[in-house]
């Protein structure tokens, strides 16, 4: 079993920046429940640029979190083995060249049932990703967090992707299934913010307003009951938080979550057949108090305990 490194005595700001201590592993992915893969790829950014440095920040701001989370009352590291897996190769400025080889090194990791933690980079990334897990699980279920709902289409083929328009493409390509998906939070100014597109092509959609007046636990039903038992890809924009907790993004909208909110949401998931998972636009260069990093590594401890979670109850079944 793979576990964080570090130990209590041991002052968290030491060693190597690996993701929560967790000992950097590419070699020998035998025994390993979950990956955590920088993503180091921004061509895809559509205003600000910069998220290619996500990945460092993210780890340098998991530096103090432990593996118990209290308030699910769960050790990850009790029913999970996990590594650090350091980041993938990409080719700054070449997005196609940067899809194929994304979608090549993930392909091993999804063949071995291991569970992709994958830290942007920008929004863009996820096409290559969902279609790594494609391979695997066939056509996935999308529960997707963010302020906008990235299915804007290009009316140039010379201008095919983005970040902005992943998950029509996903749609096009038969690697998510729609109707079995949900998007969440979107928000922001203009006529359409992609909103018809998204409920066109299958998508159950709600906006920031139609998941403000939703008790948490209702929305996260809605998210469980729309995925079923299906194996799910989840994505988490940073932007879906209010720019007061996610300075450090490249498309903040006014009027988003709280980080308590988007950690409840979270928790309130519990249950759901999480396959693969990316967190994306954390900018460290707007991130003056590292902030969004920190908010960032976070949310990816929640999914880790959430997956932990739904394995401790699968454990006691066996039982």
């Amino acid at each position: 079993m793979y576990k964080p490194q570090a130990t209590y005595k041991v002052p968290g700001f030491s060693g190597i920046r690996t993701f929560m201590h967790l000992p950097y592993i590419t070699n020998d992915l035998e025994n390993v429940d979950f990956a955590v893969i920088g993503v180091p790829f921004d061509t895809g950014a559509s205003h600000a640029v910069g998220t290619r440095f996500g990945p460092s920040a993210i780890r340098e701001m998991s530096q103090r979190i432990r593996g118990v989370n209290p308030a699910l009352d769960i050790d990850i590291f009790e029913f999970m083995s996990g590594i650090d897996y350091g980041d993938l190769l990409v080719h700054p400025g070449y997005i196609e060249y940067s899809y194929e080889a994304i979608e090549e090194q993930l392909t091993p990791i999804f063949e071995k049932n291991i569970i992709p933690i994958l830290l942007g980079g920008d929004h863009s990334i996820s096409l290559p990703h969902l279609r790594a897990a494609a391979k695997k699980y066939g056509p996935v279920s999308l529960v997707h967090f963010d302020a906008h709902s990235d299915t804007w289409r290009s009316s140039d083929p010379r201008k095919k992707y983005s970040h902005g328009n992943m998950f029509s493409l996903a749609v096009d390509e038969g690697i998510v299934d729609p109707y079995s998906s949900i998007q969440m939070g979107m928000r922001g100014s203009g006529p359409n913010p992609n909103l018809e597109s998204s409920i066109e092509l299958g998508y159950e959609v709600l906006s920031t307003d139609d998941v403000k007046k939703l008790p948490i636990i209702e929305l996260c039903e809605k998210v469980k009951n729309r995925v079923g038992t299906k194996p799910v890809f989840l994505t988490f924009d940073v932007d879906f938080l209010d720019p007061i907790y996610a300075p450090g993004t490249g498309t903040p909208e006014a009027g988003g979550f709280t980080t308590y909110e988007a950690i409840q949401m979270i928790r309130g998931i519990a249950g759901i057949n999480i396959i693969g998972f990316d967190i994306v636009e954390t900018l460290p260069d707007r991130d003056q108090t590292n902030l969004t990093a920190l908010h960032a590594a976070n949310i990816i401890f929640q999914v880790l305990s959430i997956i932990a979670k739904k394995k401790s109850l699968e454990v006691s079944l066996q039982l």
